[in-house]
């Protein structure tokens, strides 16, 4: 087991932004539908990726992932179960279970696992699911389905804390080769799922409005092969603009969509930072030397993402004033808040509220990462630290970081992997 071990540090520089762990995992999962050959560029080298493509060759495709680029057709044997041994790591292998029903006309999926950031139930995978016509029971901790009547319908995706990411990715897979026409109302419309319908559309999949709260998708009999450049990281990018924010560091961030991070880069300006877009895909962050207070709610998309969280509630430990984030996506992710504070950080937690005081210093500490996005923010928070700062598990960040320590020894930061 790995720990990092991070001094203060001024940065500058350029990073260039990995292909997006989110987005990819859920097309890994996609080529399920098809015997076609798929090729999926620009896809990071992540723990969560080798894991999903350890499930993909399970359930029957010959894998080749070479310099970013993954190769997956059709093996000789099949399958239809996705154990627990693979599956408890991540909670985007979920996203199996709707290609399989629809392309196999069965499936046996473990209940998902991954990051403890909170109650983070299958609920609405399993209703839209049912809604489509398949037959599905928990059993033993599986989730163990029938496929062979799917039907498409009117189905409502929406729940307790809004649309679900990963819920509309299953079903929309799902509705590719059912019968008939499905409409999902109060569908995800992250940048994720747009890239998702993209692909399956050059797969030969009927699908229209992509990227709004209502998808339209016709059955089609069969699914074939395609090539795909996997969208830039929007999370990895907002996370460098934070440690700008927390580190007062002139970044230049490369290769990241800066319409998918509207709402971060408006919370950045309202901090008191210059945001100089350039080009498509590259932007300036420029901070001011005293940070200002702001209220942050965590929304599906465009609001500000709850993956980062974390790492903004860094920065705001150094704005003056007090700042309130509201976590309106998963109330129970405040893992980091008691790392923080042990590092002299003035944060109080009430429900689904942390209240920031700020404009003090953090100092270093040894701190345990609890989650992948709470171990950016600890990364953040040593590389702004006064004296040395010890992050532990941070197994955790390579779920969903790659190369960070590299990417970040480029623009001058002090950190060093030790083993732990």
């Amino acid at each position: 087991m790995d720990k990092f071990v991070l001094y203060k540090s001024a940065l500058k520089g350029a990073v260039t932004v990995s292909g997006s762990k989110n987005a990819a995992l859920p097309l890994l999962a996609a080529t399920l539908l098809t015997d076609e050959e798929c090729i999926i560029h620009h896809v990071p080298d992540l723990a969560d990726i080798r894991t999903m493509l350890k499930i993909i060759e399970v359930l029957g495709k010959e894998v080749k992932f070479e310099d970013g680029t993954v190769t997956i057709k059709a093996g000789k044997k099949q399958g239809y179960v996705a154990p627990y041994r693979l599956v408890r790591t991540m909670r985007a292998s979920f996203c199996c279970l709707g290609p399989l029903l629809a392309k196999k006309k069965k499936a046996k999926v473990s209940l998902p696992g991954g990051c403890i950031i909170g109650v983070r139930p299958v609920d609405l995978h399993i209703k839209g699911l049912e809604e489509l016509g398949a037959k599905i029971a928990i059993e033993k901790g599986y989730c163990i389905g029938d496929g062979k009547n799917l039907k498409g319908k009117h189905i409502y995706l929406g729940g307790a804390f809004g649309s679900s990411v990963l819920a509309t990715a299953n079903v929309m897979m799902a509705a590719t080769l059912a019968e008939g026409e499905t409409t999902i109302e109060y569908a995800a419309c992250e940048p994720e799922i747009e890239s998702l319908a993209v692909f399956l559309k050059r797969m030969g999949a009927d699908i229209a409005g992509e990227g709004t709260p209502m998808l339209r998708v016709r059955g089609v009999k069969k699914l074939g092969g395609c090539s795909f450049e996997n969208i830039a990281d929007r999370i990895e990018a907002g996370t460098y603009i934070a440690c700008a924010l927390a580190t007062n560091s002139t970044l230049q961030i490369n290769g990241a969509n800066p319409y998918h991070l509207t709402s971060v880069l408006e919370t950045a300006k309202k901090m008191g930072a210059q945001i100089n877009i350039i080009g498509a895909d590259s932007m300036l962050i420029e901070p001011k030397s005293v940070l200002k207070p702001v209220n942050i709610v965590t929304l599906p998309y465009p609001g500000f993402p709850t993956d980062l969280q974390a790492q903004f509630m860094v920065a705001l430990c150094y704005a003056r004033g007090i700042s309130l984030i509201t976590e309106k996506i998963y109330p129970d992710r405040f893992m980091h808040v008691a790392e923080l504070n042990r590092m002299g950080a003035h944060i109080q937690r009430s429900g689904p509220y942390a209240i920031v005081e700020g404009g003090g210093a953090l100092y270093g500490a040894e701190v345990m990462a609890s989650d992948l996005r709470a171990s950016a923010a600890l990364v953040i928070a040593g590389l702004s630290a006064e004296e040395k700062t010890q992050v532990f598990r941070v197994y955790h960040i390579d779920r969903g970081y790659e190369k960070i320590e590299e990417k970040l020894r480029s623009l001058g930061a002090k950190i060093k992997r030790e083993k732990q």
